[in-house]
């Protein structure tokens, strides 16, 4: 069977350089903060052009401090697409704050401004813009509907780190995770750039947001034992933050292992009918963590769930992200006021992900795409 993601592999290829960083890290017994995290806090910090990197345990803990350090109360409104992973929405739960679900475009999947503007209410308090599979979402406009009705962004980050967004028509530009308010993002160990347990981090330009984000993290202190706010124990250990600054100076390299199998992918998939390949939107580079195709079929989920099964007997993995909407998610759906959002059950009945990572080789490219041909010339 095929990996989704190679991990063995791209390892093998820095394994001299973290197992000697690793060793280190064993000598100095310092294996929360010090200077491993230091070094990879400042060395993001500089990849992203962001003034501050504040690394935490896993991306939902860094959405969580995130709407801490921004004060958001119980009862606030946060307006979330309805096509994403639970993360997203499940944070706003777990602080009583109102998850908002919204449509989505069907060709990036993302959120749009025009979402956004039509969920607005007298209780929104702040956006959360998901920049799903590896592609930003359209920021400027969102900023400026921020702007307008006072609200704060917070960039869900955890699958487009090292994506850039630029604006056709002016506004904020920049690496995913730095325009809006916060930025957030995920370390687990299939992302783009992934650590080898749990980790993330926070993003943001603003100097006291970075400082309060910084203290909620570590148990709400100022200094040792005098607590300011009301925290959480997040933090990046030293061994993780070894892994992550290896693999960071070979992330553009990664990403662009990843846009060179999606071509291939693209190529073959973009001559089959029956399948919609990923949009490529002008106003942001793609980093391809997952590679979504949507099934055009007259009933895509039986499709769907048929070629599923035909690429298991071939050994080669298939994914569904996402099957279900988050307002019909049992946990969420007594948030969910409103009738069904035609894209998101669209999506989620038609969409499906073949392997990609950095390791990718014609070889394997080869066997996927001409598995998935064979499929549907079989009639």
């Amino acid at each position: 069977m095929l990996p989704m993601v190679d991990l063995k592999t791209q390892y093998a290829r820095i394994k001299s350089e973290i197992d000697r960083e690793m060793q280190e890290v064993f000598d100095s017994c310092i294996f929360i903060g010090g200077p491993k995290v230091n070094a990879f806090r400042e060395n993001l910090e500089q990849y992203l052009g962001v003034k501050h990197v504040i690394p935490c345990a896993n991306g939902t803990d860094a959405l969580q401090i995130a709407m801490m350090a921004l004060g958001l109360k119980p009862g606030d409104e946060v307006i979330v697409p309805a096509f994403t992973y639970v993360a997203t929405a499940e944070v706003i739960a777990l602080l009583g704050l109102t998850p908002v679900m919204t449509d989505v475009d069907p060709g990036t999947m993302n959120i749009t401004a025009a979402h956004v503007e039509a969920a607005i209410t007298p209780r929104t308090k702040a956006i959360v813009p998901v920049h799903l599979f590896g592609q930003s979402a359209d920021m400027a406009p969102i900023m400026a509907l921020a702007e307008k009705h006072h609200l704060f962004v917070i960039e869900d980050n955890a699958q487009a780190i090292g994506a850039n967004y630029s604006p056709l028509l002016g506004g904020l530009g920049g690496a995913t995770g730095t325009i809006g308010h916060f930025g957030c993002t995920s370390f687990f160990p299939s992302k783009n750039l992934g650590c080898y347990g749990d980790g993330g981090a926070l993003m943001t330009n603003d100097d006291a947001l970075a400082a309060k984000a910084r203290m909620i993290a570590n148990h709400g202190q100022s200094k040792m034992y005098y607590h300011d706010e009301i925290g959480v124990n997040s933090r990046l250990d030293a061994m993780q933050a070894v892994i992550l600054n290896a693999k960071l100076k070979h992330l553009d390299e990664y990403n662009a292992a990843r846009n060179r199998a999606a071509d291939y992918y693209g190529r073959v998939f973009g001559q089959i009918p029956q399948l919609r390949i990923p949009a490529r939107e002008p106003t942001s580079t793609h980093v391809f963590h997952q590679y979504t195709l949507q099934i055009n079929a007259p009933d895509p989920a039986k499709t769907r769930d048929e070629l599923k099964a035909y690429l298991l007997e071939q050994g080669i993995p298939c994914m569904i992200y996402y099957p279900v909407p988050l307002y019909k998610q049992p946990a969420y759906a007594p948030f969910w006021k409103g009738g069904e959002l035609p894209v998101t059950e669209a999506l989620c009945a038609s969409v499906f992900s073949l392997p990609m990572h950095s390791e990718m080789t014609e070889e394997i490219l080869g066997k996927i795409t001409g598995a998935v041909k064979a499929f549907f010339e079989r009639g």
